[in-house]
């Protein structure tokens, strides 16, 4: 397996743009001209929650902004899909594209071919190996495992069993949200053991990995699972038909942490079904995957460095990263009503 890029820390300096000023507050900032460029963008999926949230922000952002976008193309997690829709756009002469790749191992020739066209891309939630890349536009999945660790670790008081859906390990999040968590729990909690259960984000995988783990583990003190969009629902109803689905404060309780911020984890939040999640902002990454996607049709260039958002930008060995914010929800503040899956227009 080839291990996924990690970004470049990035090195003093704050971020400034060489033409213009970066605004957090709005996608407008370059869109303002009679004629603004045309963009093409592609969804990756709308199998999970969490990509059908991005969508829609998408097309409210799009709408709002009046963006010059071409029809939206959506590859399913499919590769080969993938490939034709984003050759399909690049031969109605986009200035950029948005895009999201899963498979970032074999984006490289596509990359060099839209870069020999000037189409700037703009990747949202994954990294692409190689190729050039205008700005990867996602959050430092790698805090994903460590908040997750942290949290179990203290709720656990650094001792017991743990499960770890993990992601796919060739991907750049699921090898980052696993590399984060295994570090923390390995240096600030060594009386917890692990048990890793690599799903490829598939939930028949994890589920049936999972009902082996409760067979063979019924000792088991929490969960992590890497994708609630994807490990959520099903994790609570093999639970369920099991009588481990406890709230918590009660004996038995399973203590579990997610990852995605949707709004079916705040519910289970609420009910006590699991008692965290790191909330990926799908609405930022949908703002500002269009932002830098008209920044880069009108030639702005960006340096490393903490931004204007509150957040920062790293150095990739082929571009920069915009590492957004992604705050751990719990029952303290799952009712944040600036969280965007609390928000009415999601």
């Amino acid at each position: 397996m080839k291990r996924p890029l990690a970004p470049t820390t990035a090195v003093g300096g704050t971020i400034l743009l060489l033409s213009g000023t970066l605004s957090g507050c709005s996608t407008t900032a370059t869109s303002s001209a009679a004629h603004p460029a045309t963009i093409g963008v592609d969804v990756p999926r709308a199998d999970s929650d969490f990509w059908k949230a991005y969508a829609r922000y998408l097309q409210q952002d799009i709408g709002a902004d009046r963006l010059n976008v071409l029809p939206v193309t959506q590859s399913d997690g499919d590769s080969a899909k993938f490939t034709a829709n984003i050759k399909a756009l690049a031969n109605q002469h986009p200035k950029a594209i948005v895009m999201a790749p899963q498979d970032t191992t074999t984006t490289t020739m596509l990359l060099d071919d839209l870069f020999a066209k000037h189409i700037s891309t703009v990747s949202v939630d994954t990294v692409p190996e190689s190729g050039n890349t205008y700005m990867v536009v996602r959050t430092d999945n790698r805090s994903y495992g460590t908040k997750a660790c942290e949290f179990l670790g203290k709720q656990l008081h650094g001792r017991g069993k743990v499960a770890e859906l993990q992601g796919a390990l060739d991907s750049i999040n699921g090898y980052d949200r696993s590399q984060g968590f295994a570090y923390c729990m390995r240096t600030e909690f060594p009386g917890i053991r692990v048990i890793e259960l690599p799903t490829d984000w598939k939930a028949d995988v994890a589920t049936d990995k999972l009902q082996s783990t409760l067979a063979t583990d019924p000792d088991l003190n929490g969960l992590y699972l890497q994708a609630g969009g994807v490990f959520l629902q099903p994790t609570l109803t093999l639970l369920q038909q099991k009588g481990l689905l406890k709230p918590a404060g009660q004996t038995g309780h399973l203590t579990i942490v997610s990852n995605d911020g949707i709004s079916q984890e705040y519910d289970a939040i609420r009910k006590g079904e699991i008692d965290a999640t790191v909330s990926q902002p799908a609405d930022l990454y949908a703002k500002y995957a269009l932002y830098y996607a008209q920044a880069a049709a009108a030639g702005k260039t960006f340096q490393a460095g903490p931004t204007d958002h509150n957040s920062t930008i790293v150095l990739l060995p082929n571009g920069l990263e915009d590492q957004l914010p992604a705050p751990l929800v719990t029952k303290d503040n799952v009712n944040d009503p600036t969280l965007w899956a609390n928000r009415q227009d999601n």
